[in-house]
């Protein structure tokens, strides 16, 4: 909102007026959160015309045209998607148009993914530019700054993509004039916070051109082109004209570039150039047009990112994390209430919910969660109080979101309106007092799970009963956080889409849910420890068998049952000091990571408390400073799971469950989980692109700043593995990971920094977080074979566990829930093969039509008047989970009668296969098809074979986007 009032809004006011004024002129825009606020706020009747006018000439053009312009290295796939999504909706309803290009200037290093996920929206090239400055250096002499991008080692030239890469100049004008000391180029100055200033006088307005500079001007620009101009290999030079948070007084920027366009333009003999105003469509037609042979680039990323040697863009990674946190909670709230909402619409047409009122509430989450996907958002590279505003956002849609559930729920249900109904997701912060309760749980996933909730109790004698009344397997213990209250967990078996409803009762006397018995251990000094220990301390479930060191209360290995393999493995909590002084050297802040040298151990002494029970057994180790210290920064809460004959444990029993507590850290200090196994894994390491695919990360050995350089981030899966055996960790936020010793593979958990870099100060950009945080990690260990089964599963599993409601309804004994949970547990609305994931059910609520002709009749007509939603349509989207070959089963491809998928929401009328956001009908989407060595012939590209019959077959890592339509919506 300050943006929007100190420039942004005058940016889209003064570049519409100014572009009527010329008609050379042109202009690119790219995030939609700050035009829509314009357009809805701000924009007169007048300039809303203008803007139709000139997107039809062609003159404004919207790039990338997301909510805004994402992170590449910590967001989730789904989460990028649903940005995407939200803009490009927007932009179709209100002008029929679908940007083409990408422009992704900004974001610290570049994802694999993007490229694929931008080719799969239709989008004909792609820009990117911040990648390792000495690979930038190479590529820039070779002349290898564009080629055709194969993000997925899958999907390969089925979804490329050419990509530009911009030179050394980056996105923003050089302004340095070699015949004044003042700067040039930008003649707007700088935006003034927080309020314009009242004479139009900003600072640093660039020295204006006139008649006795203007020669001077246009040698400085030809100079800079023609240097460009040596880097690329086409004679066309995309010379960016503007920086952040220009273009907010126009008419003195265009009126000043029109001067020098035209005498240049002039003078192009003598110069040797001829220069035109462009948007980035007409750039990258001008080189498609050329028809040259480009170079082919595999799935290889762009990360991590470094500026100079001790530069490394690696911090971020774990930068705010209670914000990195929040932000996938929301995300996978946003995925529940979606799914929950569209079968609410599907099947009770009738229901008393106002169905308006429902897709506000899931608008503004999902307006939250797009926006925090910002490259400066959920990266943690933001100043406290922009951070408190992102998180307002998320917290105040997941309360609508909660709200929205928990009515649908009761709707259902039939329940009388004045039943106390509360609802909580995940947070044991809830408790339940000594009353009868109703747990509502709901499975937002498309596969049956079986998995284990935790509520929050203050009674230890419970008993817990399903629909019927039968007893449900749950166990209840002391709290980890709290005193006074209990942590009870129940055993939970729900379908697809489905949920369920316990009876949570305190008992008199006879005790229904086992009790977890609680045995302490004496507090050790590990630095004195005799290491050669003979009795160890086992924790055991079906699959795995856990020692403990009894000398340092320490885990000391972990046996994978069905194989017999033991790996050594022990973990310890380790600081990295950095330096808060730029006099001093490199610093650390919320970008960058620099440390002085290696981790330091944090604890001298450890202190072992073990919670068993028949379902699962609780590690709860605390590491003091020292022997004697009163309290603890770091604790690791380690759970292992035991499922009772007739459940299907699989998943349950393979996950090693740990959560940290860590905090508050000291100033300059970033705190690492280091596990050290005795695999031989030669220090490589694989991390995840966004959650979607796998990067191999072999260790670098470079001379300078070799620790930050080999940080990766971590966004849910990373892993280490030797010959036979694989360390999995799967993260429910991003982190920075990093192996630095071989058998090793460390997180970074949290970071609080001060430094006195200038530039740092006036932003109030310095990281001094003195939160404590509490992530979760779930091991796996097992063959290559076995992890490739269990991995996306478990994944998901963790991104999506169960919403959990709670309610205490009124009217005596609950009646049986509605239509939504069948009466048969077994039976669920929609269920997929564990290959493929239900990416996304929802109804968006879009009003376009789906035929392309009809759209851009209807907004030329100005037929686009404010009428309700569209509840209707039905957003599908289903991924393949696996790469091909990764595994000999799971990387088929699947064939899906959509028809009968989805019968358990409704007779299926109609189904079309859309583009990634939705915008394209796949059958009319042509791509244009750069020549490569691969495949010489230039043309068009159409990407995919349609379902007859509504029988789509999905191949290894595919995206596949439905509208679906039922009958009698």
């Amino acid at each position: 909102q300050e943006s929007m009032h100190a420039y942004a809004a005058n940016v889209y006011s003064t570049v519409v007026e100014e572009l009527m004024n010329g008609k050379q002129r042109k202009f690119i825009a790219v995030e939609q959160e700050f035009f829509r606020l314009w357009w809805d706020g701000v924009a007169t009747d007048k300039h809303k015309k203008q803007v139709h006018q000139l997107l039809q000439e062609g003159r404004l053009e919207f790039v990338i045209g997301g909510q805004v312009m994402h992170d590449e290295a910590v967001t989730l796939i789904d989460d990028q998607i649903l940005q995407l999504t939200e803009g490009h909706g927007f932009l179709y309803e209100t002008f029929g148009i679908r940007p083409q290009f990408s422009w992704h200037v900004d974001p610290f290093g570049a994802s694999a993914t993007t490229p694929t996920l931008f080719a799969l929206a239709g989008f004909n090239a792609h820009l990117i530019s911040r990648i390792d400055y000495d690979l930038k250096d190479d590529m820039q002499k070779n002349k290898k700054l564009q080629f055709v991008w194969q993000g997925s080692p899958s999907l390969s030239e089925r979804q490329e993509i050419f990509t530009h890469v911009m030179d050394q100049y980056s996105y923003c004008t050089p302004p340095q004039l070699p015949f004044s000391n003042r700067s040039g180029f930008y003649w707007n100055g700088n935006a003034v916070f927080p309020d314009p200033p009242k004479d139009g006088v900003y600072p640093d307005m660039s020295l204006p051109v006139t008649d006795t500079n203007i020669h001077l001007y246009a040698q400085t620009m030809v100079a800079n082109i023609k240097e460009r101009a040596a880097w690329f290999q086409t004679s066309d030079v995309l010379w960016p004209w503007g920086c952040d948070k220009q273009f907010f007084n126009a008419s003195v920027q265009y009126s000043n570039m029109d001067l020098l366009l035209d005498y240049i333009n002039k003078h192009s003999d003598e110069f040797g150039v001829t220069v035109q105003y462009a948007t980035l469509g007409d750039y990258f037609q001008a080189v498609y047009s050329r028809n040259l042979t480009w170079e082919i680039r595999d799935s290889q990323d762009f990360l991590p990112y470094s500026t100079e040697p001790f530069q490394a863009w690696t911090g971020f990674y774990t930068s705010r994390s209670t914000l990195k946190g929040i932000a996938r909670r929301a995300s996978s709230l946003l995925y529940a209430g979606e799914s929950l909402f569209t079968q609410y619409v599907q099947k009770h047409p009738a229901g008393s919910i106002c169905k308006c009122r429902a897709l506000k509430q899931l608008q503004s989450l999902r307006w939250a969660v797009s926006e925090v996907q910002h490259h400066d958002g959920i990266t943690g590279t933001e100043s406290p109080k922009v951070k408190d505003m992102y998180t307002n956002n998320l917290m105040y849609g997941m309360l609508n979101v909660k709200k929205l559930m928990a009515s649908i729920i009761f709707d259902m249900n039939n329940a009388k309106k004045d039943g106390d109904v509360y609802s909580s997701v995940y947070n044991k912060h809830s408790r339940i007092p000594g009353v009868d309760q109703y747990v509502v749980v709901y499975n937002p996933l498309a596969w049956n799970i079986t998995t284990f909730i935790t509520v929050s109790v203050s009674h230890p004698t419970m008993g817990v009963y399903d629909e019927l009344g039968h007893s449900v397997p749950a166990q209840v213990q002391s709290s980890v956080e709290s005193h006074s209250a209990y942590d009870l967990y129940i055993l939970v078996e729900i379908s697809g889409l489905s949920y369920r409803k316990y009876n949570v009762k305190p008992l008199n006397g006879k005790q229904s849910a086992f009790i977890g018995r609680s045995v302490k251990y004496k507090r050790k000094d590990i630095t004195r420890a005799d290491q050669n220990s003979q009795r160890f301390l086992p924790v055991v479930n079906n699959c795995y068998q856990v020692l403990f060191d009894p000398n340092t209360n320490l885990m000391h290995s972990i046996t994978e049952r069905e194989t017999n393999q033991t790996v050594q493995l022990t973990q310890e909590f380790l600081e990295y000091h950095v330096n808060g002084d730029v006099a001093k050297g490199p610093i650390s802040d919320n970008y960058l990571f620099a440390p002085n040298g290696s981790a330091v151990p944090v604890s001298k002494a450890v202190a072992l408390e073990v919670v068993s029970g028949k379902l699962l057994t609780e590690i709860r180790q605390y590491f003091y400073s020292n022997v004697t210290a009163q309290n603890y920064t770091y604790a690791v809460y380690t759970r292992m799971y035991t499922v009772p004959e007739g459940y299907d444990g699989n998943l349950l029993c393979h996950r090693i469950e740990q959560e940290y507590r860590v905090g508050p850290l000291e100033i300059n200090r970033e705190a690492v989980l280091r596990t050290s196994t005795n695999l031989n894994t030669k220090q490589l390491l694989y991390t995840d692109n966004n959650g979607y695919q796998i990067q191999k990360r072999p260790f670098k050995a470079y001379v300078d700043n070799p620790v930050a350089r080999n940080y990766y981030p971590v966004v849910q899966t990373a892993y280490i593995e030797d010959n036979t055996t694989r360390l999995m960790l799967l993260t429910e936020r991003a982190h920075g990971v990093s192996s630095q010793g071989n058998g090793q593979v460390e997180v970074m958990l949290h970071r609080r920094l001060w430094n006195n870099l200038q530039w740092n100060l006036s932003n109030n950009l310095t990281l001094n977080d003195s939160s404590v945080v509490r992530p979760v990690i779930w091991l796996i260990l097992g063959t290559k074979a076995v992890s490739n089964i269990l991995y996306q599963t478990s994944g998901l599993a963790l991104e999506h566990r169960p919403v959990v409601m709670f309610g205490a309804l009124s009217g005596g004994k609950p009646k049986l829930p509605g239509q939504l949970q069948q009466h048969s547990v077994h039976e669920s609305p929609v269920t997929l093969p564990p290959n493929l994931h239900l990416q996304t059910l929802s109804i968006p609520g879009w009003r376009y039509s789906s035929d392309h002709a009809e759209q851009v009749r209807s907004v030329l007509m100005d037929e686009q008047k404010q009428g309700d939603a569209d509840f209707s349509r039905v957003l599908l989207r289903i991924r393949h989970l696996y790469e091909v070959g990764e595994d000999p089963v799971l990387s088929q491809p699947v064939t899906i009668n959509l028809k009968s998928l989805l019968q358990g929401l409704g007779s299926v009328k109609q189904v079309e296969e859309r583009s990634l956001t939705g915008t394209w009908d796949v059958n009319t989407l042509t791509q244009w098809k750069w020549k490569t060595a691969k495949s010489p012939s230039k043309g068009f590209s159409n990407s995919t074979e349609t379902s007859e019959n509504c029988t789509v077959t999905i191949h290894p890592k595919e995206i596949r986007t439905f509208f679906v339509y039922f009958q009698g919506q």
